[in-house]
């Protein structure tokens, strides 16, 4: 089994600056500390191939990027005839190669679970990547035994996210060889830090988790507490012992589009 934790993105906040090396920069400076990281700037478009190379040859062997999907396919094709726009993006990102982990899709909040358009998309999803998916939808009819059947067929681990829209969705749930915990910040999203109490919480849902992969990436990036909690969260889970993971640490219509 793994746990990864790390934020959206790689930024290392001046504040806690001295907990990560003084010698590395960027990425590589990040990558001394986490073992993964979203790369959410793919939602909005296209990148080269050499900047892919960059990434991936920044990181050391066992790091993964979680990738989101284009919007593109998620906002304006709402998943429907996206073929081509799938081919693109897959093969796009195959540049970060063995660094490559889950492709992350987010979706509006006003897309409605169609059970003829879902179905389909992963379809041509799954003929085109083998690999893991995480899934945050974000209207209430994505919360529903059946949706959770259809992700589990796929593969599909649906995302667990803060702040929720739905009481299903605090837990992961779909497919059970993947847990994806998201955290966007709250009550202030992408600024309020997650405090001990919320923490050690997570930590101890998080070890308790059956799934094989489970990763914990933290949005709440625009105050710089990403960074912060993250770190106090992988220290909590140095250990599944709760006794250890309880203990503190020193130490426009679319505002969840990040």
């Amino acid at each position: 089994m793994s746990i990864r934790i790390g934020t959206a993105g790689w930024a290392v906040p001046r504040a806690i600056a001295d907990r990560f090396p003084a010698d590395l920069k960027g990425l590589q400076r990040y990558a001394a500390r986490f073992d993964c990281a979203e790369i959410n700037t793919t939602f909005y478009r296209p990148h080269r191939a050499d900047t892919y190379a960059r990434w991936r040859d920044s990181v050391p062997p066992g790091f993964r990027f979680a990738v989101k999907l284009r919007r593109t396919i998620t906002h304006e094709a709402r998943l429907a005839d996206c073929r081509g726009e799938l081919d693109a993006f897959v093969a796009e990102v195959a540049g970060l190669g063995e660094a490559l982990g889950p492709l992350l899709v987010q979706l509006p909040p006003k897309l409605v679970f169609d059970p003829e358009v879902v179905p389909a998309f992963l379809e041509d999803l799954r003929a085109r990547w083998a690999g893991p998916v995480a899934w945050e939808p974000r209207h209430a009819s994505w919360f529903a035994p059946e949706v959770d059947a259809v992700f589990a067929d796929h593969r599909i681990a649906r995302v667990a996210a803060d702040p929720p829209r739905h009481p299903d969705d605090t837990k992961p749930g779909g497919w059970s060889g993947l847990a994806y915990w998201r955290l966007h910040g709250s009550p202030r999203v992408y600024f309020s830090p997650y405090g001990g109490g919320r923490l050690a919480a997570l930590a101890v849902e998080i070890a308790a988790s059956p799934a094989e992969e489970r990763w914990c990436v933290f949005d709440n990036t625009a105050s710089g507490a990403a960074a912060a909690d993250a770190l106090d969260l992988k220290g909590r889970l140095g250990t599944f012992s709760p006794a250890v993971i309880l203990r503190p640490r020193s130490g426009p219509e679319d505002p969840l589009v990040r």
